[in-house]
């Protein structure tokens, strides 16, 4: 995502450079130039869908899911809070999409600043790679669910299944994952919650919190488990590539 930002700014360098016209021509060789207002356009509008592609074409929606809640299974209400929540996110998926990145670098970007190939090879060579980590991850159900909504013929190959399509498939399974993930995480929790509960009522002691009581306990046995170092390996485990 870093190189990714570097790659914008060196597209505004040029643009900041050079007092272009409005917009020219070129009969002879058919080639037509931007202005330095349209450019910067083309950029800020780069910049506002990358917080959109962040979220929604990575690995971010799964581990944010998952951690926010493990936080509810906790019973910690805002510990902790929403934006260290996010911040776990953000590195988690970089670390996840690292090889991603370094692919889409490697392979579009930096041969494009080398001028070594155009910008529509560029993009074509960029989509391989995040095509493939997003066709890893979603479900073939979920792809034919969308198929079979927008009434299109079967799809011979995962890799001629179009980006309108496996954006929201890809989506969708993520949601899934973590919500299975979740579940699974919340189990333990759960149980700690019955056991406490029907001790206080045994007790005659139903007018105390159940929460009140459980929540200690729950916080103990998440640190003795080492849980935060299980739930974030887990999480990164979740995405290998086969």
């Amino acid at each position: 995502m870093i190189k990714l930002l570097i790659l914008l700014s060196l597209f505004s360098i040029p643009a900041l450079g050079d007092a272009l016209p409005i917009v020219t021509v070129t009969e002879e060789q058919g080639a037509t130039q931007y202005s330095l207002t349209l450019q910067l356009l083309a950029l800020m509008t780069l910049l506002s869908v990358l917080p959109a592609m962040l979220l929604g074409l990575t690995s971010f929606v799964r581990i944010i899911i998952v951690l926010s809640l493990l936080r509810q299974a906790l019973g910690t209400m805002q510990t902790p809070p929403n934006t260290v929540l996010v911040g776990i996110a953000l590195f988690l998926t970089f670390f996840v999409m690292a090889p991603v990145f370094n692919s889409v670098y490697d392979t579009a970007i930096l041969p494009f600043l080398n001028e070594e190939i155009s910008i529509e090879v560029a993009i074509a060579a960029a989509e391989v790679p995040v095509r493939g980590f997003m066709l890893n991850q979603t479900r073939q159900e979920d792809i034919g669910m969308f198929v079979e909504i927008v009434g299109m013929e079967a799809i011979p190959a995962p890799e001629e299944v179009p980006f309108s399509i496996l954006a929201p498939a890809f989506i969708t399974s993520e949601l899934k994952s973590a919500f299975i993930i979740a579940f699974m995480i919340y189990i333990p929790f759960v149980v700690i919650d019955l056991i406490v509960a029907s001790v206080l009522m045994s007790m005659g002691m139903m007018m105390l919190s159940p929460m009140m009581i459980s929540m200690p306990f729950k916080l103990m046995l998440f640190v003795l488990v080492d849980g935060w170092t299980l739930v974030v390996g887990s999480l990164a485990a979740s995405f290998a590539m086969p």
